[in-house]
Order: structure tokens, then C-alpha cells, then sequence
């Protein structure tokens, strides 16, 4: 199944990890550590409701505060890109607008992965990378990236609250990923 229609078929806390997932692994643009985010993983797990992300709006507020930096004046897109995820993340962990802000966040942070890889020619602005295939011809960050948004979904369509751990386990691969490659850019500039 593509990566487009696991979006569509997701629930409440598929969409919420999937967004959650791709935000997390765009952290070292934010200069965030490995916990900043895992208090909102955490409201994910809580499975006393019917809904999941009881303090949701709480927790991410929080997150904001946390990773809040300078205004996007001089800062790269990649950057802007992560800020906009984190900016634009809802304060209900349910609804039209979860679905909306899960599938800007897999766009935005595949073109961060994209505009990241060393191994891509630069993307033309609005150039988006296909997400209803396979990552055959992808650049090799940006085809892994496309990997794990696939399998956060998979892992939380066939397990549910279940699927949490190792869908964190998937991302933590991804930020210490996208960790290696914001450092070794960081060191090709300076």
C-alpha cells in the first residue's frame, strides 16, 4: 500500500504518530536532544480513552517552547520546513485538521530529506517527492525516509497503541540519520 493511502486509512493515532514521527526525525534542525519530543509519543500511549493524546495540547505546547528559535528570517528551508511542522501541529489530537497537518508533515519532511541528500540534484521549489510508489529511483536518504513513514503507518494500522514502541524505535533510526547528515553539513560549511 502506498504511502498516501495509508494516510488516508489511518485513525486518530496513526496520523498523530505518523505526523509526530516525521516532525521528531527533523529535530537536529531545531537543535532539539532525543527526549524533546517523547512526552507527545507519551500521550499517544495513554490508551484510558477512546480517543488517544489526553494533554495533547499541553504537551505540545511545551514542545514549542522547547525547540522555539529565532524567526525564519536567514534560515535554510530545510529548517523552515521543520519549524512549519512543529508550528503547525494541532492542538486536538483528533479530527480533519490531524489528517491535514500527518500529510503536510510527510511532504515536508521528505523534501527536508531531499534537499538534505548529498546524492540529489536540488529539487526545484514546489518539486514534491512521489509518495504513491515505491523508492526505486529516490535518492538513498530520501527513499529510507519514504521507508520509514510506510512503516510507522504499517506499524500502528496492524498493531494500534501497540505499534508505538517500535514505530519509535523506527524513528529514533531516522533522527540519528538525519543527526549524522545535519553534522557533517554543519562541518562542510564551517
Amino acid at each position: 500500500m502506498s504511502l498516501v493511502e495509508l494516510i488516508a486509512r489511518a485513525d486518530a493515532r496513526g496520523l498523530a504518530a505518523s505526523g509526530l514521527a516525521c516532525l521528531d526525525r527533523c529535530v537536529p534542525l531545531l537543535d532539539g536532544d532525543d527526549e524533546a519530543v517523547r512526552p507527545l509519543w507519551a500521550t499517544l500511549a495513554d490508551t484510558t480513552g477512546e480517543e488517544p493524546g489526553r494533554d495533547w495540547e499541553h504537551r505540545l505546547t511545551q514542545l514549542r517552547d522547547r525547540l522555539a528559535g529565532p524567526d525564519a528570517t536567514g534560515e535554510d528551508e530545510a529548517v523552515v520546513l521543520a519549524r512549519r511542522m512543529l508550528a503547525d501541529a494541532p492542538a486536538d489530537c483528533s479530527g480533519p485538521a490531524l489528517r491535514t497537518w500527518a500529510d503536510a508533515c510527510s511532504v515536508a519532511s521528505l523534501r527536508i530529506h531531499r534537499l538534505l541528500d548529498p546524492a540529489a540534484a536540488d529539487p526545484a521549489p514546489g518539486d514534491e517527492v512521489p509518495r504513491d510508489g515505491g523508492a526505486e529511483r529516490l535518492p538513498p536518504l530520501v527513499a529510507a525516509e519514504l521507508r520509514r513513514q510506510v512503516g510507522v503507518l504499517e506499524l500502528l494500522a496492524g498493531h494500534g497503541a501497540a505499534g508505538l514502541r517500535p514505530a519509535l524505535e523506527v524513528c529514533t533510526e531516522g533522527r540519528r540519520v538525519l543527526r549524522a547528515v545535519v553534522s557533517r553539513r554543519a562541518r562542510g560549511r564551517g
